[in-house]
């Protein structure tokens, strides 16, 4: 009687999750897990041939096991390509995602804590980072300074700072329209403090939000990049790049191009689904 009592109770306290929300959990725990695990998961190297092999289709098609997801233009397996690309893709855009997000907060705090010239100046940053296409900055940088990783990584970065910045500066001028940073300030709490110790972990929720939201655009924009030969460059790989390459392929053998696609649509729909579900659990008015 009392296990039988106890678990009205127990549900009651369990979160109103939506089941696409545990789907969209689910895939990206995989996700996550395939990245880490690639080394021990991939069946093949990533550019081991064999062109008696080419692009022999999947296991659901009539392939063979030896190839469950078939074989691309060389004779490669799809599915050690894939796992691959799925750590370089998750990699870069996290990589990616994190630093924009240090580099607009901190953006957005000079901003509020300076004003006055600091401020118009990152207003107009901003403003021009908004209105520039990333395209024609990833095409410019990159035939400049030629392609690598770590370039990819700032790049993507700077690909949508602003909107960070806006946020933290956002919520930096609020913070400080409020009682208790005002009180920080007058018991003689310096800039570094009352940044780090009081105002930065409020705006943490917000923050994390912010960056689910924007991850899918950073990913989304990294696949471009690869698909027009500006990204990762082959002997590695990412889903990007094996879109690129399998588009040739798509009516003769289309599973080159529509398992790496089909990871990106999925991927990028999860984060998304993430993303406005926290908004929703860390947003008061939401939940009223």
């Amino acid at each position: 009687m009392q296990t039988a009592a106890a678990r009205p109770g127990l549900r009651a306290r369990l979160p109103d999750v939506p089941v696409t929300v545990l789907l969209s959990m689910v895939w990206m725990v995989l996700m996550i897990l395939v990245a880490l695990l690639a080394h021990w998961l991939k069946p093949y190297t990533i550019t081991e041939m064999d062109l008696m092999a080419r692009l022999q289709p999947p296991v659901l098609m009539g392939g063979s096991w030896a190839h469950p997801l078939g074989t691309d233009q060389l004779g490669r397996d799809v599915l050690a390509r894939l796992i691959v690309s799925i750590r370089v893709s998750l990699s870069l855009a996290v990589s990616a995602t994190i630093l924009g997000v240090l580099f607009g907060g901190i953006m957005g705090l000079l901003a509020a804590h300076f004003r006055g010239f600091v401020e118009q100046l990152v207003l107009i940053l901003i403003d021009v980072q908004a209105a520039l296409p990333f395209i024609i900055l990833a095409l410019s940088a990159l035939a400049f300074f030629g392609n690598s990783f770590l370039l990819l990584v700032f790049l993507l970065a700077f690909y949508g700072w602003e909107r960070h910045a806006r946020v933290v500066r956002g919520l930096a001028l609020a913070a400080y329209g409020q009682g208790y940073m005002r009180a920080v300030e007058q018991l003689g709490a310096g800039p570094g403090r009352l940044y780090l110790r009081h105002m930065v972990p409020n705006m943490g929720a917000t923050l994390v939000v912010s960056a689910t939201l924007a991850f899918p655009e950073v990913i989304l924009a990294g696949a471009g990049l690869s698909f027009l030969g500006l990204g990762i460059q082959p002997p590695d790989t990412d889903l990007g790049n094996m879109v690129g390459y399998g588009r040739t392929y798509l009516q003769t053998a289309p599973w080159v191009l529509l398992c790496p696609a089909a990871v990106i649509v999925l991927t990028t729909l999860a984060i998304s689904m993430l993303g406005d579900w926290m908004r929703d659990q860390l947003d008061p008015g939401q939940r009223a």
